[in-house]
């Protein structure tokens, strides 16, 4: 067969749109170095507008006649994206029933989706020469260029050009000394310096195993060159990084690069700052943090293998690599591993499919795997790596429930728990009191009457602020003044309603006046670099107070920790989500693994309500894992996740009737279409979300479950080109979650 002519060539190019299929064009007469291919960006008229789009496949016909098709206006890369990223681009929008452009457009740094050339952005290292060690008198007269040459030559690496400007030399200067040939500068990339390979891996040495990590370190050598899932299932405490680095150094050693998957962006600072401190190569991250052109560094530089090392969060499990050895998915479990709106993907089931199609090994890490997770190992499907034993014979800290019934309170602390902090102070040490709730107090309410702050927009509660004074809903973020008077009664009798992290603060302020205490949610971090500064003080090891939410729960090493409070156990216990009880098990024991990870014994004080609740002192007698495979056997009989896979399609409309009508229809055809196809999938629903209103706005939800995720794929697919042909549908907003983790 004749390769079709020049005038034969059809772009099949995917823009950022919610239409679920390419567009063709004619090229320009501008083409890549290469010629043609899949994979290469392009600007494109599209309507009126004027986008990014990427080709996606060369054909040699269309089913638009030539003289209709429009041309490509830019050609923007020389040389394609690779195949393996538009590859896994293309299974995650097959896969969770998302438009494949926009798949691609949310899968790029902003700037790339914008058009910018993807190039590494460089900056000059300045560095002395061998005739700049004996200068002579040539800068006899110029003291400030000796200053500047005697600065450089105290950096044997030499001083990039933003170093020389703050030191306060100017370019005159620099230009001056080159001239002169006393030094000389070269171009490096920003992100991931090119530099020649060191012989040392290592830039300092590694710890010491115990029996179990040796072990499992040994049984993860064993698949270096193949495709398998390992659950690294090790408590709080039991060294699981150091494994990690132990074996991302024998990936090194074989020229090949890493990626680590950390749940949310206050893990990477240490992180980072460890694994930057073992190894002799380029450790870069990806997270929210970065601005636009640092994210576009990052992923440039492990493109193009510059990068030995990337540690992000969930968006970087798209980041492409030169040269993949391993994939690690730290904190398996997090539920910020998925995405929870446009496309609904989760990192860490991606991050599986990546390490299959390139060949590679995955692990999985926690102290508290998902149910998904032990479900697999337990099947045989993962292997099953235990650690029980905490690094250097640390105790597990001792956990108790403490029963808040009739006890007076103090910004949600009862007398056990102040008389625990005030002994643990007293030594010395740092105590932890954990708040799942930021803000002063979950709500404000009147005395006389019963009135509750509720947002008017929202099915929610407002939330009481201190600072800033106001009234919040953490669901839109509407906010409101806090009023003088009940305005349903005029009752003044206005009173704080629960404990958030701002009243428990003030609290602790009262009673330890004298001790440093550390707040720590999302309020006290909005600034960049805000939450590295707070754990490097805690770091240091001064007895202070830590009040925090999440935030503080996952992952951190706080070895001066010895003792941690649980204000309230209670949030996950009776929820309509049938995933509460095991994210709230989770949390408990990860919070819990904060205490005692050093020389000092821990102890956990949880308080709650409900003392006697059968799973609550399951978890705090046997552990996490009994209570885990009490849920499995739970999930098994009623047929839900992990048995059974799930999709549900969510809208919202300014009006519920519009939502549920479109919804009842949209079921009455599927089960039709089902019942003539014979596909085991069944439709519940519509009903409306447990939280029906939020933004003025009316939820509802249709679900769709099998026991086959092929024929629940079908169907979803199905479903969802039906609901693309409704003229209703047009008029509110829908979407389809394929896995969902949250039923609301």
């Amino acid at each position: 067969m004749s390769t079709p002519g020049p005038e034969r060539v059809i772009l099949a190019v995917a823009v950022p749109s919610p239409l679920k299929r390419v567009f063709d064009y004619l090229p320009d007469r501008d083409a890549p170095d290469d010629g043609w291919v899949a994979g290469v960006r392009v600007r494109v008229p599209f309507g009126r507008r004027s986008v990014i789009g990427v080709v996606v496949e060369v054909r040699g016909h269309s089913d638009v006649p030539v003289d209709r098709l429009r041309r490509i206006e830019t050609l923007i890369d020389r040389s394609p994206l690779p195949g393996d990223w538009l590859w896994l681009c293309r299974f995650a929008a097959r896969y969770y029933q998302h438009s494949l452009g926009e798949t691609i457009s949310s899968a790029m740094p902003t700037l790339l989706r914008q058009g910018r050339p993807l190039e590494a952005r460089s900056q000059a290292r300045w560095f002395i020469t061998e005739r700049g060690h004996t200068p002579g008198d040539a800068l006899a007269r110029a003291p400030r260029q000796a200053e500047l040459l005697a600065a450089i030559a105290q950096h044997p690496r030499g001083l990039v050009t933003p170093a020389i400007a703050a030191l306060g030399f100017n370019r005159a200067q620099l230009n001056a000394l080159r001239d002169k040939q006393l030094i000389d500068c070269r171009e490096e990339s920003v992100a991931a310096p090119a530099s020649e390979r060191s012989a040392r891996t290592l830039a300092e040495p590694t710890l010491p195993l115990n029996r179990e990590q040796a072990a499992v370190l040994a049984e993860l050598h064993q698949d270096m060159d193949r495709f398998q899932v390992s659950l690294l299932h090790g408590v709080t405490g039991s060294g699981k990084t150091e494994v990690y680095l132990q074996l991302i150094e024998a990936v090194l050693d074989r020229g090949r690069q890493a990626l680590v998957l950390v749940p949310e962006i206050g893990l990477t600072p240490q992180t980072l700052s460890r694994f930057r401190k073992r190894f002799n190569a380029p450790v870069i991250t990806l997270h929210s943090g970065l601005n636009d052109s640092e994210r576009l560094d990052s992923w440039e530089a492990a493109r193009s293998g510059r990068a030995a090392v990337l540690i992000g969060t969930r968006s970087a499990v798209f980041t492409p690599m030169a040269r993949p050895g391993v994939i690690i998915v730290d904190e398996e479990h997090d539920g910020s591993f998925k995405q929870q709106d446009s496309l609904r993907y989760h990192a860490r089931d991606l991050a599986i499919v990546r390490a299959r199609h390139h060949g590679i090994p995955i692990v999985l890490g926690s102290a508290t795997p998902s149910l998904e997770s032990l479900s697999r190992a337990r099947d045989g499907h993962y292997r099953h790596l235990r650690l029980n034993t905490r690094a250097g014979n640390a105790a597990p800290a001792i956990l108790s429930l403490v029963d808040l019934r009739g006890k007076p309170q103090r910004g949600g602390l009862g007398p056990q728990a102040l008389t625990a902090i005030k002994e643990h102070l007293q030594a010395g040490r740092q105590v932890l009191v954990f708040v799942n709730r930021r803000g002063f107090a979950p709500t404000l309410t009147c005395h006389q009457c019963g009135w509750l702050a509720e947002c008017p927009q929202c099915d929610a509660r407002m939330t009481l602020h201190r600072d800033p004074h106001r009234l919040i809903c953490h669901h839109c973020e509407q906010q409101r003044g806090v009023p003088d008077a009940c305005p349903k009664c005029g009752s003044a009798d206005l009173r704080p309603q629960g404990a958030g992290t701002e009243r428990t603060e003030e609290a602790l302020q009262e009673a330890f006046s004298d001790t440093r205490i550390l707040r720590i949610d999302r309020d006290t971090t909005r600034r960049r670099d805000a939450l590295e500064k707070t754990l490097t003080e805690i770091h240091k090891g001064a007895c202070c107070l830590l009040v925090g939410t999440q935030m503080l729960a996952k992952g951190h090493h706080f070895p001066h920790v010895t003792l941690v409070v649980v204000v309230n156990a209670d949030g996950g216990l009776y929820s309509a989500d049938f995933r509460a009880l095991e994210h709230s098990a989770q949390l408990l024991t990860q919070v819990a693994g904060r205490a005692g990870r050093a020389q000092h014994p821990g102890r956990v004080l949880v308080q709650t309500l409900h003392p006697e609740d059968p799973s609550l002192r399951l978890l705090a007698e046997e552990g996490y894992d009994a209570l885990a495979e009490e849920l499995l056997s739970e999930r098994r009989l009623a047929g839900l996740p992990p048995f059974r896979f799930m999709a549900l399609m969510r809208g919202e409309s300014a009006r519920m009737e519009a939502v549920i009508e479109l919804f009842t229809q949209a079921g009455d055809a599927v089960r039709a279409w089902l019942n003539e196809r014979g596909l085991a999938v069944h439709c519940l629903g519509p009903v409306p979300a447990p939280m029906e209103r939020r933004q003025n706005r009316y939820h509802a939800q249709l679900l769709l479950s099998s026991d086959k995720r092929s024929a629940l794929h079908e169907a979803s697919a199905w479903l969802d080109e039906w609901m693309s042909q409704q003229a209703d549908a047009r008029r509110l907003r829908y979407s389809i979650d394929i896995d969902p983790q949250e039923m609301c």
